[in-house]
């Protein structure tokens, strides 16, 4: 039995752990580990791996897996909001790369045919990479993620025709009004089977199949349909990764997409990688050594046009100078169906074995530093923001007009775009709450104006932004970001428009809290904690515990595990906890029906029975801050009562219904 494959995974997944390893210590992004790794056991170097062509099927695997899981996440309803993007913004970005690099390969002696193939395979940009890198900074769906996307998307569906066209490039014979009519055909089957699977076929399939409670037979049937679509695609003659794409789509307007893409997303990394491996091993570092200037210039080049006119491009759409840095840096690579084209192109003798090399060579170089480039996008951004830049460029050509904010007092400030933070403000818009929101997003900001909210569009980095939402005279900012740099710098920023607002920051980690209370935060929410305290709240209500009891537990946890980042505040923050242990403040409805009702603070022996306070007394919308002993209880008042939980827990008695 031949174990030859098997041993090449083995060195695959032995060298990729090590470097997935140190490069997670040393914060450099895992891909361009895995591309190097393709460089050490590839047969250009140390020869390793003994069977390539099964490593590219893993790797091939490794992008459809990709490409099905954004399907998954972004579902028809966005694709058809960014229909512009993808026709308008996908047409400008490859017909004007190509033309610009035509003729400049022409112009160093490259025939018309050479060159204007080169000009496609320069044309498009790595969906892989790119998309990976803004899934895992959950940029998706943001205004510049969005148009990256759907250029992406229009690079990917135009592979297609480049296939077909690219025989006659190499001097044989295509038959347009045959080749045209079947493309046609096939794409309304391909967009009548997507709508059908996606409005009425996958929901009620996996409708069907979640009601066996079959975990393992759910996951069997969401990869039969991944690969069973992609497979149907690619005997259309489109690419197995735009299939894949394809079935995600279909998949995504289900209510078990969110299981499906949680069960996945490990075996997408894992083939992912192999993908990048493969692309690695190509790289003949002999040829580029020897060819190292030429390599370098071509590169700089590349990197230079890509981003100018994918920057162009989204100008063009209206997007700020800030989004059109983003966009431009994030289209500034050579893709990888680029390969797919490239061994067409030499099959058919359009490229020669040196071009075919400097292309290989060019297009790993700019996957490998793209990375770093998107990481860094928000940096560039700031300093290029420092230039004598015109305020057209600035603002885009379509400018968000800004309304006019009425001066404010002692309200709510709302900073984020992101589900939380537009929930909030639906909650205190219902509630009548006066409250300002900060939108760096021009799109989402114009909807949310349209529907009537108070919305200041700009980033919260710029002091006159905050300004404009009246912060210095806020009483509370709430900020959902997530970034802890970013969120560092509007905390900062806040605190000094305003020294005694209340700041909430959520935050993804636990590890962030110490860091965003040290720069002025007075609560700091981390996700992965709060969600395993509603977990636990939810298995407390399963044993029938008291509300009262549940919720004593509750402010326990959270006091217990955010206090020790408090105690270092102690000196500018009182702290109950420390100064008085097992101290609490308790806000304690007075619901209808209640004992208390009709009786004043004297009558009721809070202190003399139960050896607690009242602190203050809500009433409607007055807070009776030193309530006197004549007080008396009315229905709905809200007592916030100082003592021990096992005393305030006895005084709820007489608070609730009897």
């Amino acid at each position: 039995m031949e174990f030859s494959v098997l041993k090449d995974i083995v060195i695959i997944f032995a060298l990729s752990s090590l470097v997935n390893y140190l490069f997670t210590r040393i914060k450099v992004p895992t891909i361009i580990g895995y591309l190097l790794t393709g460089v050490i056991v590839g047969p250009k170097l140390m020869g390793f791996i003994k069977s390539p062509l099964e490593i590219e099927l893993m790797a091939e695997i490794g992008v459809v897996l990709l490409l099905f899981m954004i399907g998954m996440e972004f579902s028809l309803n966005h694709l058809y909001k960014i229909r512009r993007r993808v026709f308008l913004g996908g047409f400008l970005q490859l017909s004007l790369t190509t033309l610009v690099t035509t003729l400049l390969t022409h112009a160093y002696h490259l025939n018309w045919k050479t060159s204007l193939f080169i000009g496609f395979l320069i044309a498009l940009s790595s969906t892989a990479v790119v998309l990976k890198i803004l899934q895992d900074r959950s940029e998706i769906t943001s205004n510049y993620g969005r148009t990256v996307l759907g250029i992406l998307i229009f690079q990917d569906v135009v592979l297609v025709p480049l296939m077909l066209f690219t025989p006659f490039l190499g001097g044989g014979q295509i038959d347009y009004n045959g080749q045209l009519s079947l493309l046609a055909m096939k794409s309304v089957i391909i967009i009548g089977c997507l709508y059908v699977g996606n409005r009425w076929l996958m929901p009620k399939l996996l409708h069907q199949i979640a009601l066996t409670r079959n975990q393992e037979l759910f996951m069997m049937i969401v990869l039969l349909i991944c690969l069973s679509v992609a497979l149907f695609t690619y005997q259309m003659g489109m690419p197995l990764a735009f299939g894949a794409f394809l079935a995600g789509l279909m998949i995504s307007e289900s209510e078990y997409s969110h299981n499906a893409f949680g069960n996945l997303i490990t075996f997408r990394d894992t083939f992912t990688s192999f993908f990048f491996v493969s692309i690695g091993m190509l790289l003949d570092l002999n040829f580029l050594a020897e060819h190292f200037t030429v390599i370098l210039v071509t590169v700089i080049a590349v990197v230079l046009i890509k981003y100018t006119i994918g920057a162009f491009t989204a100008f063009l759409l209206g997007h700020t100078f800030r989004g059109t840095v983003l966009v431009g840096i994030a289209l500034s690579q050579v893709g990888e169906f680029s390969f797919i084209l490239a061994k067409l192109g030499k099959d058919y003798a359009i490229l020669d074995n040196y071009y075919y090399q400097v292309f290989l060579a060019v297009a790993i170089i700019t996957m490998s530093i793209s990375p770093f480039f998107i990481m860094l996008g928000s940096t560039i951004t700031n300093l290029l923001l420092r230039l004598p830049i015109p305020k057209f460029m600035i603002d885009g050509l379509f400018p968000l007009t800004q309304i006019e904010i009425p001066d404010l007092q002692n309200h709510l400030v709302l900073i984020g775009k992101d589900s939380r933070a537009l929930n909030l403000s639906r909650m205190a818009k219902f509630n009548n709450l006066p409250y300002v929101s900060i939108i760096f997003d021009p799109e989402i900001a114009r909807q949310r104006q349209e529907m009537g909210e108070t919305v200041v569009y700009g980033d919260a980095f710029n002091l006159p932004i905050l300004q404009m939402a009246h912060v210095a005279q806020a009483h509370v900012v709430v900020i959902s970001i997530g970034k802890l740099d970013v969120l560092k710098v509007i905390i900062s920023k806040i605190r000094q428009l305003n020294k005694h607002a209340s700041i909430v920051v959520r935050t993804r980690v636990i590890e962030d809290i110490e860091a965003l209370y040290n720069i002025g935060a007075t609560q700091v929410i981390p996700e992965e904690f709060e969600t395993a305290i509603d977990l636990f709240e939810r298995v407390m209500v399963n044993f029938l515990l008291p509300r009262q009891e549940i919720d004593l537990a509750v402010d326990r946890i959270r006091n217990d595990h955010y206090g020790i980042f408090l105690e270092e505040n102690s000196n500018t923050r009182f702290n109950i906890s420390k100064d008085i242990p097992d101290i609490e403040i308790i806000p304690m409805e007075v619901t209808s029906g209640s004992v208390i009702i009709g009786k004043s603070l004297s009558e009721s022996q809070l202190r003399q029975l139960y050896g607690v306070t009242l602190v203050a007394l809500k009433r409607e919308q007055k807070v009776i801050d030193h309530p006197k002993p004549t007080l008396v209880f009315c229905d709905g008042d809200v007592a916030y009562l100082l003592g021990k939980p096992e005393q305030i827990s006895a005084a709820t008695e007489l608070f609730v219904a009897e």
